[in-house]
């Protein structure tokens, strides 16, 4: 698609990111910019600006970013602090929402020239069949888990300095990050997922955007990962304090209600769905859910067929991993 979308509008940069849909928050990044050595900044300043925020972008339609300030780009703490030493002259943005979430959102940059409305239309256009397509492909990665791999020795975490510069890992994050975000070479690997849950601890404390600081990310083989970031310690304020991001299997009931959004469970489909995971059977759904056996049925096919399940065991085991 970034080929095609090159092909029909044209830019210069780009950054397109998969988000928990729950939380909207950042953690597989797609992107080409020119400012790769000051990604953590960058990472930041696009969390804290209130402008343009995918968060508050309108479903099915981008927005350039000279329209939303008037042409007055300063307006943009991103652009004043960081796109502008780029010659940046216009962002094109779409969030890729649906009423199951926000699975992705998408930035093209231009230096040359600005964005026209027939550019902002035809991204338009493109947003719901893509958020489709994106919801789609999520729902896919849900399948039983290869074998385990070798017990890891130790927890996860990543230490960084509130610019969001790395102090301090564990051993075993660098073998994660470079599976989440596969470096060129022998090159070092960039946590960029953490530095999006870190950012968005930011906006939280901020009063920018209350979503909480954790990110759900697919790895490989049906195995789903947990990222949250939090303050060490209480001592003094909390922007000086450095951030801990953590890195984890995503537990099984998250699992399960990222399963539901991705296969466009109805809320009702979603409640069954809890039971099962809890070990219910039919007659023990329909009683919490004062349902009748045959409507708790009815729910059972609707999320075989839209799972593409045959059995309650194939289904729990795509959702749990096992």
């Amino acid at each position: 698609m970034v080929g095609e979308l090159r092909h029909a509008i044209g830019f210069d940069a780009y950054a397109w990111l998969l988000t928990d849909p729950e939380t909207w928050v950042g953690a597989a990044p797609l992107a080409d910019v020119p400012c790769l050595p000051e990604l953590p900044a960058l990472i930041r300043l696009k969390y804290l600006t209130q402008v343009n925020r995918w968060t508050s972008l309108t479903a099915g339609r981008a927005a350039t970013l000279q329209q939303a300030t008037g042409g007055d780009l300063s307006q943009s703490l991103m652009w004043r602090e960081l796109l502008h030493r780029y010659g940046i002259c216009d962002v094109l943005s779409v969030a890729f929402t649906d009423r199951f979430g926000c699975w992705a959102f998408l930035d093209l940059w231009r230096s040359a020239q600005t964005f026209g409305d027939q550019d902002a239309a035809f991204l338009g256009r493109l947003a719901d069949p893509l958020t489709d397509a994106l919801r789609r492909t999520q729902a896919a990665t849900f399948r039983p888990a290869a074998p385990d791999p070798p017990e890891r020795a130790g927890p996860v975490v990543l230490l960084l300095s509130p610019d969001l510069r790395v102090r301090a890992q564990t051993a075993e994050t660098q073998d994660y990050l470079r599976r989440l975000v596969p470096p060129d070479g022998d090159q070092a690997p960039v946590p960029a997922g953490a530095y999006n849950v870190t950012a968005q601890l930011l906006a939280t404390e901020t009063g920018v955007d209350p979503h909480p600081p954790r990110a759900r990310v697919h790895l490989e083989g049906g195995r789903w990962l947990t990222l949250r970031a939090a303050r060490i310690g209480e001592a003094g304020p909390p922007a000086g304090r450095d951030i801990a991001v953590t890195i984890e299997a995503t537990a099984p009931a998250d699992r399960a209600a990222l399963f539901a959004r991705a296969h466009a469970f109805t809320p009702r489909e979603s409640e069954v769905l809890g039971h099962l995971i809890g070990g219910a059977d039919t007659r023990e759904v329909a009683q919490q859910m004062f349902l009748s056996g045959h409507t708790v049925q009815d729910h059972l096919k609707s999320v075989f067929a839209k799972s593409g399940s045959r059995s309650r065991r194939a289904l729990l085991s795509r959702i749990v991993g096992s």
